[in-house]
């Protein structure tokens, strides 16, 4: 295996892990409906627990998200958890927000109330994958950055990436396109979320809701989409000399890419028309409940897709507006070849974890959840 390849290939399993990520948004796209789709306190109990059932592996998928980025891409880590860490700061806290309200909003001794807690899983529905979706439009869109890897023999201060105003992240808030891919992850996330809840739910009502929501979500979810799509084939790209390691302003590089990797954009194209495919046969068909397997499934294609578009062929899959040569790529921000062809070993292993998850997501939905089994048996 050749140092390249480790890079591709890690940068494949990064981007797979966010894509899955993105699809496991669902959890939080559906608390950010709860007093939608659920009418009484016994119909938002139902809600709760169904994605009560599955909230810890996303969390656990985000956590192995940005390990992997740690151990694969250094540079990345130090440069964008470590100089815009407002932005991730205040992602994680959202899902720290989450965790504490599923364990003791029904807990004895709650002083804040139930419904409080419930609003905490409503904002960590918007906030999560909102900002999100802004951290992964810097991708395309870049941030304000220098590297000066020189740094590293300075004694008194060995820093070799800093940000370049005092706004540490906030700053992807001012970028409109970054603002549209967040609201597009968003929305996303409550089309997913209301099909899910389609999909794992016995109670009519609390389906019909989430029919209704569904198809009130898709549509500024396409148009969100469509318009970012738009903008990030016609952009400029930031191109890398193979050789060189330069990095050039290349017109319409994103384009290009997908020109040149046909078989991503195969894919691309797969996924997108898989979710379309989730929404239309959800709300043409009364009886179609498996519309979270078809959006899942074209969700994650479609990010990998977007993802493998940033970073494989030569480009600065995360580049700096203020000076292009800091930009990174997978190039010159990963680990050593070294590093990387060891944890090739232990990637190994993400086969079974996916199998074990697959095995326990079955042993939970065997049957669908509903009210009795909430007013009856230990829930949240």
């Amino acid at each position: 295996m050749t140092y390249e390849f480790l890079q591709y290939y890690w940068w494949l399993v990064v981007s797979l892990l966010g894509a899955l990520l993105v699809f496991l948004m669902f959890v939080q796209g559906a608390n950010s409906l709860i007093f939608s789709l659920g009418r009484t306190p016994e119909e938002r109990r139902v809600v709760i627990n169904s994605t009560g059932r599955k909230w810890e592996i996303t969390f656990t998928t985000l956590v192995t998200f940005g390990g992997a980025f740690f151990a694969a891409f250094p540079l990345f880590y130090s440069t964008s958890f470590g100089g815009a860490y407002w932005l991730w700061m205040t992602i994680l806290f959202s899902f720290v927000l989450q965790a504490v309200s599923y364990e003791f909003q029904n807990k004895l001794g709650n002083i804040l109330g139930t419904r409080t807690f419930q609003w905490f899983l409503v904002i960590n529905g918007i906030v999560g994958p909102l900002l999100l979706g802004v951290a992964v439009a810097t991708f395309f869109n870049g941030s304000n950055f220098f590297v000066e890897k020189m740094n590293i023999a300075n004694s008194v201060q060995p820093v070799i990436s800093h940000w370049a105003n005092a706004s540490h992240g906030l700053d992807a808030l001012l970028n409109p396109w970054n603002i549209v891919l967040g609201f597009a992850v968003f929305f996303l996330a409550r089309v997913l979320g209301a099909l899910y809840i389609i999909n794992n739910v016995d109670d009519e009502n609390i389906c019909l809701l989430a029919r209704h929501q569904l198809m009130i979500n898709a549509f500024p979810f396409l148009l969100l989409f469509v318009a970012f799509l738009v903008h990030l084939l016609l952009k400029d790209g930031y191109a890398s000399n193979p050789i060189t390691g330069f990095i050039v302003v290349e017109p319409m590089k994103y384009l290009h890419n997908l020109s040149a990797m046909w078989y991503v954009a195969v894919m691309f194209v797969g996924g997108v028309v898989l979710v379309l495919s989730s929404i239309i046969l959800t709300l043409m068909k009364k009886n179609f409940t498996k519309g979270i397997w078809f959006g899942g499934i074209g969700t994650v294609l479609t990010v990998l897709s977007l993802l493998l578009c940033a970073g494989w062929n030569n480009t600065a899959y995360y580049p700096s507006s203020v000076d292009l040569q800091s930009s990174l790529t997978i190039a010159n921000s990963c680990s050593s070849q070294f590093t990387l062809s060891t944890m090739v070993a232990v990637s190994v292993l993400v086969p079974f974890v996916f199998a074990y998850i697959a095995y326990v997501w079955h042993l939970m939905d065997r049957k669908k959840i509903d009210k009795d089994e909430v007013n009856s048996g230990e829930a949240y």
